[in-house]
């Protein structure tokens, strides 16, 4: 009875600590008296972990409160930041029926939004006309990322068949790449269109593993040891992907189908995500760090910019875009995309209350962020008029409106 009315004004007197905190402001790592508090009562502090996100914590879904206007975790950090948002819309969670959602791409034929699964292996749509999220692909063969190119087609990187294929218009699927200089690739994750009929991905090895995909054969760097039953699921679908880990490249597949590299691993190790900038003239492109489990190399965990020259290659001008580095914090950038004034919007995991969307203008400078619960895989902007920024977050889907336009085919 002693215990556990102590632990009860232990947990008084936590909240009532937390409740001066500002709703900006990142809660510090505990030191002094409150490290004494936690340490002496840590299953308290435990059971009762605090949200930073918002104070008091924001509820998401059907039946939570509207959110205050403007919202409060869209967050100006620079002035120009403010011309890019509508002061009245707010954060919205869509959907919250995924495990791990990745590449949303929107189809202006179609009208709706297409995004992955990576782990169930499913794809979704959201239809713009209902709001509703149906499926789609109920066998996606662990899609990653996904495109629409500029004729409309659908492209996806399939880290089961590790491969990138191209939905034609009659329903037949077209296989864009799937090996490079007779070897098969690891697990093509993010891909992009060019106008000109090129097909830009990159091609870590993320997707060598159980969980969104299949491990390598035995002693490829995905399974060392030879332990892991990379062949399990192969019944299921009859057939599988290639059986060894390759270096990490970021390849164009010309419209007569040849696959050039980029950059390869020594330029720009594990490659996630990539985009254009709105006129073509540079690509950006992600290093990110090692999967747990996956071997590879360690990336920087930075963005890097390159100049690229119509019809010619290798790129020019490497460059360190940002280093991704935010109040002493290391953030873990994963997906981006341009809006029509060069400005980057990038999907960033981290500390909860850092979490979300991080957006750079066109010199690297950070003018403003989205906090959201959970770390943004990946994001693109959608709707009729491509004026919604659309966010997969875990196994959530949000939206919020602004007052701007996505880069990508329109």
């Amino acid at each position: 009875m002693v215990t556990s009315l102590r632990n009860r004004l232990v947990r008084r007197h936590v909240l009532k600590g937390l409740s001066g905190l500002s709703a900006g402001l990142l809660l510090p790592r505990l030191s002094g008296p409150r490290q004494a508090l936690a340490t002496s009562a840590g299953a308290a502090v435990t059971a009762f972990p605090p949200d930073v996100t918002t104070q008091p914590p924001r509820q998401w879904g059907p039946e939570a409160p509207p959110s205050y206007a403007p919202d409060p975790d869209v967050m100006v950090i620079d002035r120009s930041f403010r011309d890019l948002i509508s002061g009245h819309a707010t954060i919205h969670r869509v959907w919250n029926g995924g495990v791990w959602l990745e590449g949303p791409a929107w189809s202006a034929e179609g009208r709706y939004l297409l995004f992955s699964d990576t782990v169930t292996s499913q794809q979704y749509r959201y239809l713009w006309e209902t709001g509703e999220v149906t499926l789609f692909r109920p066998e996606s063969y662990h899609s990653n990322g996904n495109t629409f190119d500029y004729q409309g087609r659908q492209i996806s990187c399939e880290h089961f068949l590790r491969r990138v294929v191209r939905w034609e218009h009659d329903g037949s699927v077209h296989v864009v790449a799937d090996h490079f200089e007779s070897k098969p690739l690891s697990s093509p994750n993010d891909v992009i269109a060019h106008p000109d009929g090129s097909i830009w991905f990159t091609d870590p090895g993320y997707g060598d593993s159980l969980a969104e995909g299949h491990a390598d054969a035995a002693g490829g760097e995905a399974n060392p040891d030879g332990r892991i039953r990379w062949r399990v699921g192969e019944e299921l679908i009859g057939a599988i992907g290639g059986m060894h880990r390759q270096p990490d490249h970021t390849f164009r597949v010309d419209p007569s189908g040849r696959i050039d590299v980029v950059l390869t691993q020594d330029q720009l190790p594990n490659p996630n995500g990539l985009c254009f900038s709105p006129d073509f003239s540079h690509l950006y492109v992600i290093s990110s760090g090692r999967q747990n489990g996956a071997g590879g190399h360690d990336g920087d965990l930075a963005v890097h910019e390159f100049d690229l020259h119509r019809q010619e290659l290798p790129l020019s001008n490497p460059r360190l875009f940002t280093n991704m580095r935010f109040e002493g914090v290391q953030m873990i950038p994963d997906g981006l995309r341009a809006d029509i004034y060069g400005n980057l919007w990038c999907g960033v995991s981290g500390p909860l209350g850092l979490c979300g969307v991080f957006i750079f203008n066109p010199e690297g400078h950070l003018i403003g962020r989205i906090r959201l619960p959970h770390g943004v895989s990946n994001l693109t902007f959608g709707g009729p008029k491509r004026d919604w920024l659309f966010m997969c977050a875990g196994g959530a889907l949000y939206s919020l409106q602004v007052n701007t336009q996505g880069a990508g085919p329109a």
